[in-house]
Parts: structure tokens; sequence; C-alpha cells
């Protein structure tokens, strides 16, 4: 027994959405279709970018990389979640729980380092045109992006280790459709104290300081479009900048609000996962490809088929 206490079962129990038996399969539809768009929604932008050159600049280079993460993201937590929501055992193995603590945490925080950098790279664009491709050069993009996967991995090798050496007491039943920290540490029998301080001071630079970085990033945007003289000249500037603050919205919100929230009811943490997990990795590239005029030109130039011509010269 004192064994059982100190490490993981060797399954446990994701309960996620079981205590709505009639939602089960038209959300095991909703969340298969999704997925798949997902999935090629993110890999086209990726493939996009790398056939069509005029697409190959610092802006979409960080827009490879937020796909990256998306599919991480969806890969990690959507598979288990259409297992679960078909079948009737709704477990995961405890290397498949870890897998998904580590993948998740660490997609999650880069997520939010690299939408603060894309801000950065807005505010370069708009505010220093004229520096622009000095400042934002190939190699000081690559730094960047390369910084907001370490910076992520780092965190995520921290919370994920602290809380799978948390004692569990023989607990193996979590209230949600996938592993990740909190959820764990609400498992635990032994003091989180560590572990609670140690999430909070991590997410810091993430949940915070990111946020803010956009923020001011777009307040210093916001006061250079003011100053342009010509009405066309300002809708320009900020038309490349909405995709990018929709994109910053729909993550930073929900995740905000989630983690911030007192934990009282499970079953609203849960369904704003699903959109943080489901939605937004599906909607990303919808937004670029909808909203970015580059974007639906290069589809157009690729796109072989007449009728695909027209559906996106149409929107």
């Amino acid at each position: 027994m004192a064994g059982e206490n100190v490490s993981f079962p060797d399954t446990f129990v994701l309960l996620g959405f079981s205590e709505y038996p009639w939602l089960q399969l038209p959300l095991f539809a909703v969340v298969l279709v999704s997925h798949i768009l997902t999935i090629m929604g993110n890999i086209s932008i990726i493939l996009l970018s790398m056939m069509e050159p005029r697409l190959q600049t610092p802006m979409y280079f960080f827009l490879d990389n937020l796909s990256l993460l998306d599919l991480c993201i969806t890969c990690t937590t959507v598979p288990q979640l259409l297992d679960n929501l078909w079948g009737t055992e709704k477990t995961i193995t405890s290397w498949g729980c870890i897998t998904q603590l580590y993948m998740f945490t660490w997609a999650g925080f880069a997520e939010c380092v690299l939408l603060a950098v894309m801000a950065l790279d807005r505010y370069v664009a708009i505010c220093h045109p004229l520096r622009y491709s000095l400042i934002m050069n190939p190699w000081a993009c690559v730094w960047m992006a390369t910084a907001c996967w370490f910076s992520g991995l780092a965190n995520s090798l921290l919370q994920t280790t602290l809380t799978i050496q948390l004692p569990l007491c023989g607990h193996h039943t979590l209230d949600h459709f996938f592993c990740e920290v909190p959820a764990l540490n609400k498992l635990a029998c032994g003091d989180t104290t560590t572990n609670d301080l140690s999430f909070i001071l991590g997410a810091i630079p993430f949940a915070v300081m990111s946020p803010l970085m956009v923020i001011v990033s777009y307040t210093l945007i916001g006061r250079a479009v003011l100053k342009l003289p010509s009405a066309e000249g300002r809708h320009k500037a900020l038309s490349t900048c909405s995709s990018h603050l929709v994109v910053v919205i729909m993550f930073f919100g929900p995740g905000i609000y989630m983690y911030l929230q007192p934990p009282a009811g499970s079953t609203q943490a849960k369904f704003l996962s699903l959109f943080y997990c489901v939605i937004t990795p599906l909607l990303n590239p919808l937004i670029y490809t909808l909203r970015n005029k580059d974007v639906r030109s290069a589809w157009i130039r690729i796109l072989p088929l007449k009728v695909g011509r027209k559906a996106f010269q149409e929107k």
C-alpha cells in the first residue's frame, strides 16, 4: 500500500462528459469532424507557406509555428476524447496521461509566448516599417520561435515533473476529458502547496506577461495608426492585425478565465477546455485564410480547380 501512495496507478478514469449520456454521440460527431478539419486546415497553412514564396515572411513563419502548436494541442487531447466518447471504457494509461501532461502543458505555454511574439512582429511592421526587414531578419525570427518552444518546454518539464511526484493514495478518477496539471493536483492526498505555488509563479510569464505584451504592442500600434493621414492607410494597417487579434482573444480569453476562476464548477471548466482544445485550433486557420488577402490569393494561384478558385474569389 505504501507504493500505491507515491506512484501513478496503471490507468486513470476520465469522466469527461459522462454525466450527459445523451450528449456523447452528438459530441463525438462534432469533435471528429472538427478534428479532421483542424488537421487539414493547419497542415494546409504550413504547406501553403512553404510552396508560396510571397508567404515566406516573418508573419507567416510565426503562423506556421502557431499551426504546429495547435496540431500538438489537438492531437494530444482529441484522440483520447473521441475514444472515450465512443467506447464504454473511459480510461487512459498512466503513460498516456503523463504524455498528455507534458505535451499539452508544453504546447499551451509555448503558444502564449508565440502570440506575444506575433504581436511584437505586427508592432515592428506598422510602427517601424523601414527597419522591419532589419529587425525581423530570418535569424531573429528563428531565435524568437526557438525561445517560444523552449520556454514552454522548460515550464512543462517543471510543472509536470512536480505533478507526477504527488502522492495519489490510489485515486485515479479525473473529472476531466484529458490529463492536465490542475486536474491531477486535485487528486493528490498530500500537501500541494509547493505545486500550486510553482504553477502560479510559472504561469506569470505566460498568462500575465504575454497578454500584457500583446496589450502594449496593440496600444502602440493603435497610436501609430491614428497618426496616419489617410483612411485607406489606417484600414490597411489594421487589416494586417485583425486576424492575429481575433486569435489572441480566442486563446487568452477562455484560458485566463478557466485558470483564474475559483475551482467551482468542473462542468464549466470542461466545456471551456473543449473550446480551447477543439474549436480554437479549428478556427485559427480559417481566420487567417478568410480574413487575409495574401493567403486567399495564394490559394487562388495554387488551387488547380476553377471551382476552388471561384470559391476563394467570392470570399
